[in-house]
């Protein structure tokens, strides 16, 4: 082995190390999600933030890191934001409340998502052989799976052998040594013909995303002077973006490529796999531990139906893509996602409802997250020319990123009105309306136990909890419901806007290209 070699695979290492911290902070927090409403005291609209203000945090700093990157040495910036990374785990693992944990976590989600395109920074300029660099990123990709995959398992039994801090504390060691290998091996690169960051696109987008998700999640607590106030904001700052991409010199989106059929046919796939599938991850620990009665590691155990499927599920897209094109892959992915929400909806409603009931429904969109991520991914940025391409893969991660701030708001919605519909149904009149709602809330957080000390009435109500119970599964099955509907539709419009089958593209339709950083966000 020469020196050189040697380097290299320490800084592939290094890189690997970091985007396997980026997939656990995704897939291991949401099954600790029932932990911290009891330990924080937090309510169900807490912990929709501790989820997406990492998301929202991440869609922030995705466009403005290349090019930071680009300016100032990709090894440079990959060093800060891994150190900026670890030092916002701990602040998490040190939070003594919600709002401090919110914080963190966005703290954590600017310098994770910064530190997740640095590494696809780095190896691009590391690995520039054709079959050392297909390795590198092969082993890339692997690895990341391997944290989105096994993270609910990770994360259970955390709780189980130690208590919920260690989930976020965890990275700071593994942050430490993800460090010392870049360090040792990545070399520092920079290009000096690096453009100006879109600031102003990067502002009214990210005002605008914050503006409907708060919306969504806060409204009906806001007096409706404030709610017309927030939603006329966020109305405004998307205006305001668009008119910012119009006039940028360097805009973060030229929207000139939604012409081309295949880009946009693509985009619906990366839309589609986070209008359901990865929203529905927050709220599945919910339904599993408060649902069917599982502790923390047995919800890990069962969430590995949901995330490892995904890890199977590519080479088959790929294949499919390679034979009857994205236009036939893409649509049937999502399909395949829409048909296991609707199984997992008809498992969740049967008599007696376990594990068992909900596994194929599981499996299945697991398999259909698997079939889409590829396809998707190599379509968007094979759809433009070579030049274009980043701006390309930026659109695609923007897409996956605010459908899912969006959506994680939008199914806590549904779950919300679904299970003060089912109380309001079989309480009657026992409750007034601002109770129902009250009561609605904690019961989609998974506090089931506490329920009548913060509802007396509900002791004489539902003095066996059943009603309680059934309501909290009719909520449940209502998202699922929503998101698998809502993934075919997106599936039938894919496959609408892909069209015929002739491909249009600005550049060389099949070319390969290394995964974008999109692979390893939210599984895609």
């Amino acid at each position: 082995m020469t020196f050189q070699t040697g380097r290299n695979a320490v800084a592939l290492a290094g890189v690997c190390l970091a985007s396997l911290l980026f997939g656990l902070e995704i897939s291991s927090v949401p099954v600790i999600l029932p932990t911290l409403e009891t330990a924080l005291k937090a309510d169900f609209k807490d912990l929709q933030w501790i989820m997406n203000a990492y998301t929202i945090a991440c869609t922030t700093v995705l466009m403005a890191t290349g090019t930071l990157a680009d300016r100032f040495g990709r090894k440079r910036v990959m060093i800060i934001t891994t150190i900026a990374f670890a030092l916002a785990s701990l602040i998490c693992g040190l939070a003594q409340g919600a709002l401090v944990l919110i914080i963190a976590r966005f703290l954590q989600g600017l310098a994770g998502g910064a530190m997740l395109l640095c590494t696809v920074a780095v190896l691009s300029h590391q690995f520039q052989e054709g079959a050392e660099r297909g390795r590198a990123f092969t082993a890339w990709g692997i690895v990341s799976g391997v944290g989105l995959g096994f993270g609910p398992l990770i994360g259970g039994l955390i709780v189980s052998l130690s208590n919920w801090q260690w989930v976020f504390l965890i990275h700071v060691p593994l942050a430490v040594v993800a460090l010392l290998l870049v360090g040792i091996g990545v070399r520092e690169s920079r290009d000096p013909q690096a453009k100006r960051i879109d600031l102003a696109g990067i502002v009214t987008l990210s005002l605008a995303v914050f503006g409907f998700s708060y919306l969504i999640t806060q409204g009906a607590d806001l007096a409706p002077g404030m709610r017309w106030g927030v939603a006329a904001v966020a109305i405004v700052a998307f205006v305001a973006f668009l008119a910012a991409e119009k006039v940028s010199p360097h805009p973060m989106f030229d929207f000139s490529v939604f012409r081309i059929r295949q880009f946009s046919g693509a985009i619906m796939g990366c839309i589609g796999m986070n209008f359901s599938y990865w929203p529905f991850i927050i709220y599945l620990p919910i339904y599993v531990s408060s649902g069917l009665g599982y502790d923390a590691t047995q919800a890990g155990l069962l969430l590995l139906a949901y995330t490892l499927p995904f890890m199977v599920g590519p080479p088959l897209g790929e294949a499919l893509r390679r034979r009857y094109q994205a236009r036939i892959a893409i649509p049937l992915g999502l399909m395949t996602i829409g048909v296991g929400f609707i199984a997992m909806k008809i498992g969740a409603g049967v008599e007696g409802a376990n594990w068992l009931t909900l596994l194929p429904g599981l499996l299945i969109a697991g398999l259909g997250i698997g079939i889409t991520s590829t396809p998707t991914t190599n379509t968007t940025t094979a759809s433009v020319s070579a030049d274009r391409a980043g701006m390309a893969s930026g659109i695609d991660i923007s897409a996956r990123l605010i459908t899912l701030a969006i959506n994680i708001a939008v199914m806590g919605l549904v779950l919300v009105e679904g299970i003060r519909a089912s109380l309001q149904a079989s309480l009657g009149a026992a409750l007034a309306t601002e109770e129902l709602r009250t009561l609605a809330e904690k019961v989609a957080a998974g506090n089931l136990v506490s329920l009548t000390q913060d509802v007396p009435k509900l002791a004489g109500a539902d003095p066996s909890g059943t009603l309680v119970h059934a309501a909290l599964v009719d909520g449940f099955e209502l998202v699922m419901l929503y998101g698998g509907i809502g993934v075919i539709v997106l599936a039938i419009l894919s496959y609408l806007i892909f069209g015929s089958g002739q491909t249009q593209t600005m550049g060389k339709a099949e070319r390969e290209v290394a995964p974008s950083p999109a692979v390893a966000l939210k599984g895609e």
